[in-house]
């Protein structure tokens, strides 16, 4: 049984929500100079996601992406509301292993292993894994004894903003020759996956990727395999300001699933979502610790009373692209500023650029933006910056890491310890959890009775 004793967050009280939280730390850093940046983090958001996909994709069982938020209460949020992980290394076996998740809810979901971390893997009782060449199925022959194989096939990403099969995945006409050569070695192939790029932004991917996996499940038939699991991947989105919503994406995949895959198949079916369980749950408020004005070059008119017109600003802020904002980098984010303390309705707009704190060039947070002028000491926040931000961020120059608060409203804690102990309940059905309150930014969409965020601080 998964432990929860030592389960780190702060309850939200009634009729408070997480942006007040950000007030709250703001206020307290009002006295002092040191006004690092921090994130708060809303375990609730990510508790209402877990029970939108399980209105919207009831046949698909999600197996969160470690790899995109490794954070322990996430983990520790996931595990306790039942679902499975996708882990890519030891380390991440370990962090969930850790909590006492089962290694059945784990999918070993990295084609290209390290022998030693096949034969921790195998140790520890994690069998189902991916593989997707020759030489990846000899070396699952010799380090593993009970491998349960999910041969990876390509996909057409190239409508996704981060592409994978570039690295990863089989053709089909490979595909029949990797199942030969596992049938030579005596491997158990179980099951077929695939990934259509993270960031996907033409659904008929899926469709089609779900058709060629049911071509390579009947070459396996041909060959005596009995395959039972598809793992339909990731790519789904985390904020609902995408250009496509999951809703899109999920009106593709039911019919196809039903149609290549029907309920009565026997096939169990997996997706390994990351980013659609984090994304909206953190924002990051971030200190401005230095500014530059910049004056265009007069053109010699006199028309202007006071130059205002010709100024460009230039904020540094305490968290750049070495840090949180390397999803800039590595994930083609396109991040926008929230000014903290709001604009007066007439105050002067400019145009500015956001710069990290280190000294490198590249630093650069957002090139152009509008903003009105704001002095060093001022706070700028940041939504949706719970995927692929804290996990691969570095301590480059020495800036350190923003500390993470993380909350939860009373009733979200009830209805995950209602799941924990007995299931998923008929609430999804119904689209509502009780008395949960919703989210007080994006997640209004299950049907969820929302509340607004008080103006006082905690």
């Amino acid at each position: 049984m998964t432990s929860f004793d030592n389960f780190g967050f702060t309850f939200l009280e009634e009729g408070f929500c997480a942006r007040d939280i950000i007030e709250q730390k703001i206020n307290e850093s009002t006295s002092s100079d040191d006004k690092d940046a921090f994130y708060v983090a809303d375990l609730g958001d990510v508790l209402k996601k877990h029970l939108r996909w399980a209105r919207v994709l009831p046949r698909v069982t999600p197996f969160y992406a470690v790899k995109c938020n490794d954070s322990r209460a996430v983990v520790e949020t996931l595990a306790m509301l039942g679902a499975g992980f996708d882990c890519a290394s030891k380390t991440e076996i370990q962090l969930v292993q850790s909590l006492g998740v089962e290694p059945s809810r784990i999918i070993y979901a990295n084609p290209c292993k390290q022998v030693s971390q096949i034969k921790y893997a195998s140790a520890h009782g994690v069998q189902m894994m991916t593989f997707d060449s020759e030489v990846e199925l000899m070396k699952v022959a010799r380090s593993h004894d009970n491998a349960k194989l999910v041969l990876r096939i390509a996909t057409d990403d190239s409508k996704a903003v981060c592409r994978l099969s570039v690295k990863f995945g089989a053709t089909l006409k490979g595909s029949r020759l990797l199942l030969e050569r596992a049938k030579e070695l005596g491997l158990d192939i179980i099951g077929v996956s695939f990934h259509v790029g993270s960031g996907c932004t033409d659904p008929e991917t899926y469709a089609q990727a779900i058709a060629d996996a049911r071509c390579v499940f009947d070459m396996g038939a041909e060959l005596g395999y009995n395959m039972t699991l598809l793992d339909i991947g990731g790519g789904f989105p985390g904020s609902d300001d995408s250009k496509l919503k999951f809703e899109e994406i999920t009106a593709v995949i039911n019919p196809a699933l039903d149609k290549y895959f029907p309920a009565d198949s026997g096939v169990r079916i997996i997706a390994e979502p990351g980013r659609f369980y984090v994304a909206s749950a953190y924002m990051l408020a971030v200190n401005i610790i230095a500014k530059k004005v910049n004056m265009k070059e007069q053109s010699g008119s006199d028309d202007e009373d006071d130059g205002t017109n010709d100024r460009t600003l230039m904020y540094y802020v305490n968290d750049g692209v070495y840090g949180s904002f390397n999803c800039i980098l590595f994930d083609h984010a396109h991040v926008t500023p929230i000014v903290h303390k709001k604009p007066k309705p007439d105050e002067r707009m400019y145009p500015c650029s956001i710069w990290g704190p280190t000294c490198d060039g590249l630093d650069r947070i957002v090139e152009l933006c509008a903003l009105p002028d704001r002095q060093v000491g001022d706070w700028l926040l940041f939504e949706n910056m719970g995927a692929y931000t804290v996990a691969a961020s570095s301590t480059f120059n020495g800036f350190q890491k923003p500390d993470i608060y993380y909350v939860m409203s009373r009733s979200a804690w009830q209805c995950m310890q209602q799941i924990h102990a007995q299931g998923m309940p008929a609430l999804v059905g119904e689209q509502s959890p009780g008395n949960m309150p919703g989210h007080c930014g994006r997640e209004s969409n299950l049907g969820l009775p929302a509340k607004s965020c008080a103006a006082r601080v905690l």
